[in-house]
């Protein structure tokens, strides 16, 4: 099998070359997401949230759980991040831990090494929520037992997938609470209010990227599909991980 080098932000990066997928394909690992419309933001949340409006999406895949120590384990294995901050301590825990303290560069590269990529911050809401207004990916009313945040009293990230009554209407897990997530978009809390409704990327301008669904420690009002977050990556973030989307072929 023949094998590419990328470079993403100063780091080299081997990535295997993988079959092309076919029309209703599904890679595995990963939950299919169909193109169409859906709600996005909230009109009563915060500020950065609003207006809500209707957001179109062509269609794509996104892994079904956070990305995991044993899949950052390989990846660091087959030469990913040399020379990198990343906290290689972790990979003395439990392998079906998701994988946290990475920077934005480090999830990007990770998901390309994958063949995947970041996904744009429209299409981690939809996959969250669905086409309904819901606030978190289970419905409208909080629930402790579905989301492991704050209020679960744990005080640290848990196996991906311990909440399989919390699951999105496309059966992703772990959407909100457990490992916040990086998504492929810079941050600007004015984004929605000139944002295009058809396959929005976020801003031109990098600054701060985007995070979204909380984690182990948000509390419930920043635990849902709507509310967004962003950091500078200029530290690792103990409560941050990512997962990967990819785009669907067109039939």
């Amino acid at each position: 099998m023949r094998t590419f080098l990328w470079i993403v932000t100063g780091l080299f990066i081997l990535t295997a070359c993988r079959p092309e997928l076919k029309p209703g394909d599904i890679p595995p690992g990963m939950v299919a997401v169909p193109a169409g419309w859906f709600w996005m933001g909230q009109g009563d949340g915060p500020v950065s949230s609003r207006p809500q409006r209707k957001v179109y999406l062509d269609g794509y895949y996104i892994d079904r759980t956070e990305v995991t120590l044993a899949e950052f384990t390989r990846f660091i294995e087959a030469g990913g991040l040399p020379g990198s901050s990343w906290d290689a301590a972790q990979l003395q825990a439990d392998p079906d831990l998701p994988v946290t303290g990475v920077l934005w560069d480090e999830a990007a590269a990770f998901c390309q090494w994958a063949g995947k990529r970041l996904p744009t911050e429209a299409e981690w809401e939809k996959a969250a929520r669905g086409t309904s207004r819901r606030i978190y990916p289970w419905g409208s009313r909080w629930a402790k037992s579905r989301a492991n945040t704050f209020e679960s009293g744990i005080g640290g990230v848990v196996k991906v997938g311990s909440y399989p009554n919390g699951a999105s209407p496309y059966d992703a897990l772990d959407m909100v609470g457990n490992a916040a997530e990086w998504v492929a978009d810079s941050f600007d809390s004015r984004y929605y209010t000139y944002a295009p409704d058809h396959n929005p990327s976020g801003p031109s301008i990098v600054t701060d990227h985007g995070l979204r669904g909380g984690s182990y420690a948000s509390a419930i009002e920043y635990a849902t599909v709507y509310f967004r977050d962003s950091s500078h990556s200029a530290r690792p973030n103990p409560r941050v991980g990512m997962r990967c989307a990819q785009t669907m072929p067109l039939d």
